[in-house]
């Protein structure tokens, strides 16, 4: 592993464009669960799996029991960024790290100090009326009952979240892509690779380093310049 480190921060030392593309595992070691490993969501158990309760289709037929469950299980507000997070957002003040690429939907990233960051599946401290667009902050979510619903029209009130079956916003994926693609380091940790189409946009990657840090295999390993295989928090602490 100290040989890995030390070739991961020779690495860093030739960029000055580089990019983090980050997943579950980043917010797992803030005491977010993911939803692939052992201790995730989808190894609870609940009358409909969770991928059926985070669907479009779920959200708009049974709406309270939607929000029944993503009051108990997406919200973390109690987290607080990590030794990740936060050497990230220092790689961005030393202006290093260009931009951060998420699929978490925690806020972070933000939380730690990071100013460009690229949230491909929006975000639980986002929500707004689906008649009339007020925002309401994930207070207001948490503090309702039922559905909630909009103070100024009545309108119900939506998490600015991806669910599956909706598409990936148009504006973050082309920024994203611009991002990977003029990057001259890419680091991908926290995740599987197993989210499409997210884990698509690495292949937007020409630059120098391909960089992994993941707890087990991902299906790019094999593509990579460095892959280490450990908690991604304990990594960056030691660069």
């Amino acid at each position: 592993m100290d040989e890995k480190i030390e070739k991961f921060r020779q690495m860093l030392a030739e960029c000055n464009n580089v990019v983090f593309f980050g997943g579950a595992g980043v917010s797992t070691e803030s005491g977010i669960p993911d939803f692939r490993s052992v201790d995730g969501l989808y190894h609870e158990q609940y009358d409909y799996p969770p991928e059926t309760i985070l669907s479009h289709t779920f959200y708009r037929r049974n709406t309270e029991e939607f929000y029944r469950f993503y009051r108990n299980k997406m919200l973390y507000l109690g987290a607080k960024p990590n030794a990740a997070h936060k050497k990230l957002a220092e790689w961005e003040q030393q202006g290093k790290l260009k931009a951060v690429i998420t699929q978490n939907i925690d806020g972070l990233h933000q939380a730690a100090g990071s100013k460009v960051v690229w949230e491909l599946h929006g975000s639980v401290l986002r929500n707004y009326c689906e008649s009339c667009g007020a925002f309401y902050d994930v207070d207001y979510i948490r503090n309702s009952e039922g559905v909630p619903k909009c103070e100024k029209c009545g309108g119900s009130i939506k998490p600015d979240v991806v669910l599956y079956e909706e598409g990936l916003d148009d504006h973050v994926v082309t920024e994203a892509v611009k991002a990977i693609r003029n990057a001259d380091m890419l680091i991908i940790g926290g995740t599987s690779l197993a989210v499409y189409p997210a884990a698509g946009l690495i292949d937007y990657f020409r630059g120098k380093y391909l960089v992994l840090v993941n707890k087990g295999a991902t299906s790019r390993d094999a593509q990579a310049d460095l892959v280490i295989d450990g908690k991604i928090g304990e990594v960056f602490s030691a660069l």
